[in-house]
């Protein structure tokens, strides 16, 4: 065990378990010629429209307040957030984010010494891809598109290539060699053509970007809670101003937004007419964009405590050697 004393000191100050089930998203969504402000009143923070309370909420309870639209924020807001931990996550209307104000452990040096000098990088890889292919022929499995032996023969086939991976470039392409046939088995009736990010080529990528990037923020949150920098990654290549880190540990956990859409598209809750085609890319008119933004924050908070005890136990197995790394498995 490395510098157990400030490990195990770091990990006291920051949420349990079971203060962290009652912590809540709070999504607010701008209205043209609608003025939106955010308050702090005794311990709550507050929404107005044009001058009227519509929700409050304690500041105990709220973890993340994701904003989309143009907003202003008080230097007295910014300061409560920080003060009662709270991330604030500024987006576009299209919910590329352009400003954050996050609640970080960043004095955490000890932490950042073992992220900046881990020797065990490319085998964190190797267990983020496994996992994340583990989750994708899980869903395979449930959809009924993998019977329990061809799950079994595909995992054990695929472990094994995994583990003789020789580098970074081998790995990177079992794991789009599987991402492809996941997507083209798992959407397959649903008129699937292919995954293109941010090049939003029909609604489905349309909304699977848009759960993505919650997702990738949320998980972002949660990292920054602990200290790390999320700048650093060991999966992907670190890049100028790219939260590699938040791109490594989100990985299995896209199989939640994954199954969100399949089922939604079940439900009948996707109208591909909520979407406008223009200058040869699809579109999610303002207007419209409340429905499939709850639909995918709801699938998130579902799973929030898991992500909050993946991420605990990412950390502990930063600042420990004896520590196995994390797996989350989804379940039904």
């Amino acid at each position: 065990m490395k510098n157990a004393s400030i490990g195990n000191f770091v990990i006291k100050i920051m949420l349990s378990a079971r203060d962290f089930e009652e912590k809540q998203i709070l999504f607010v969504d701008i209205k043209k010629g609608v003025n939106t402000e955010i308050k702090f009143w005794n311990d709550n923070v507050r929404l107005f429209q044009d001058g009227k309370n519509q929700n409050q909420l304690s500041c105990h309870r709220v973890f993340v307040i994701f904003v989309v639209g143009d907003f202003s924020l008080t230097s007295y807001v910014i300061r409560n957030c920080i003060a009662y931990g709270i991330s604030i996550f500024l987006l576009k209307n299209n919910f590329e984010t352009y400003a954050t104000i996050e609640s970080s452990a960043e004095g955490n040096y000890l932490l950042r010494q073992e992220q900046y000098s881990n020797e065990r990088e490319f085998e964190m890889a190797k267990a983020i891809v496994e996992n994340k292919i583990l989750n994708q022929y899980l869903l395979l499995k449930e959809a009924g598109a993998l019977s329990k032996n061809e799950f079994k023969l595909l995992m054990k086939e695929k472990t094994e290539k995994i583990a003789n991976a020789r580098g970074e470039k081998e790995l990177l392409g079992i794991e789009g060699s599987v991402t492809r046939s996941f997507f083209d088995g798992y959407f397959k009736d649903i008129g699937w053509y292919k995954r293109m990010p941010r090049v939003k080529i029909d609604p489905y990528n349309v909304l699977l970007d848009i759960g993505y990037t919650f997702l990738f923020n949320y998980i972002d949150s949660l990292l920054r809670l602990y200290g790390f920098d999320t700048y650093k990654g060991f999966y992907h290549k670190t890049f100028f101003q790219r939260k590699s880190l938040a791109c490594d540990i989100m990985e299995p956990f896209r199989c939640i937004i994954d199954r969100q859409l399949l089922k939604s598209v079940n439900l009948k809750q996707i109208n591909k007419d909520d979407f406008k085609y223009q200058n040869e890319r699809y579109v999610l008119p303002w207007k419209n964009n409340r429905k499939y933004v709850k639909i995918f924050l709801d699938a998130i908070a579902k799973n929030k405590n898991e992500m909050f005890r993946y991420v605990k136990e990412y950390y502990q197995f930063s600042m420990n050697d004896d520590r196995e790394f994390p797996v989350f498995k989804i379940t039904r």
